[in-house]
């Protein structure tokens, strides 16, 4: 029970940060890159939450100018992963949308031994299967309805695993497994969240989403409970939205507008913007030495952070 309770929790991480109204439940939308707006004209907090990451860009704020400097070289080194001396547009922005769900991959490491029992750095497929449903299956269990319903959840498992798993191999690095376990967050799954959301709604099993069933998914009232209003405003949505080609029913191809809607990619464009001012020669591509020329633009420091301070409380005044 204690492995299943874990693998619960670190599917649903990012879901329970927040409370979600019920009609919004299925839409994965990506995390904003800052708190704060992105106005370079009063500051960089934008700029510096986007590249660190939220909570890392805070340690800066901490940092004297030169350690926070030293920091950001060593930072540029781990960007510029072919090491060619440059960081492209690709590398940046590959960095960025790592900084953003790097709670995830945090909450993956802590956990991490209780699945990679031979300590190879690597999970197998067996060691997951074995370590969280290995009870389950085993003639000792004998609630049977328990027992069907945990084989499902091994079977849309082994699915998963096997999507996440680029290389076929049966055996998931760091990457492969933070993909099998939010597969929401990365391109290539989409088809596995796509069809695990028509697997869970679609209760006839006809392939495609009916009305009752897409609402049944949202609400389903208690006996004497009156229907909420916003149920309505689903049901037209539904009709005249959500089923782009009019047949009555929700197709894979339209779940996956629904849950999965065609978003700006922020990280992208982050990536663009500081590259865009801080490429002095305008060849598209930055060095070392033009990114530590603008380290205040990357990264905060004791003295940015004062002279915000001043900034705010002369505002105030």
């Amino acid at each position: 029970m204690m492995m299943l309770n874990l693998l619960a929790s670190l599917c649903v991480l990012a879901v329970v940060a927040f409370a979600v109204p019920a009609q919004e439940k299925r839409i994965h939308h990506h995390s904003d890159l800052s708190d704060h707006a992105h106005d370079d004209a009063h500051g960089f907090q934008f700029d510096h939450e986007a590249f660190l990451g939220k909570e890392e860009a805070k340690t800066f704020d901490q940092l004297t100018p030169e350690e926070s400097k030293d920091k950001l070289a060593k930072i540029v080194d781990r960007i510029d992963t072919d090491k060619d001396g440059y960081v492209s547009h690709v590398e940046l922005h590959y960095w960025i949308k790592h900084r953003q769900r790097r709670y995830i991959e945090e909450n993956v490491n802590k956990h991490w031994n209780d699945y990679d029992k031979n300590q190879d750095g690597k999970i197998a497929w067996e060691e997951y299967k074995n370590t969280t449903y290995g009870y389950y299956l085993g003639e000792q269990f004998d609630d049977v309805a328990d027992q069907a319903t945990y084989k499902s959840m091994l079977t849309r498992d082994e699915k998963r695993f096997k999507a996440a798993d680029r290389d076929q191999d049966s055996i998931a690095t760091r990457e492969e497994f933070t993909a099998f376990l939010h597969p929401e967050e990365f391109d290539y799954m989409r088809d596995t969240v796509v069809q695990e959301t028509m697997e869970d709604i679609d209760k006839n099993g006809d392939g495609r989403i009916n009305i009752d069933e897409y609402i049944g998914d949202m609400f389903t009232p208690e006996p004497g409970e009156s229907e909420p209003d916003w149920v309505q405003t689903e049901k037209k949505h539904f009709l005249e939205v959500r089923d782009a080609n009019k047949d009555g029913y929700l197709d894979a191809s339209e779940v996956a507008h629904w849950i999965l809607p065609g978003e700006v990619d922020h990280a992208d464009n982050e990536a663009k913007h500081l590259i865009h001012e801080t490429d002095t020669n305008k060849d598209e591509k930055i060095t070392k030495k033009e990114i530590l020329a603008n380290w205040n633009m990357f990264v905060g420091s004791q003295a940015t952070n004062y002279g915000e301070d001043l900034t705010k409380r002369h505002d105030e005044l």
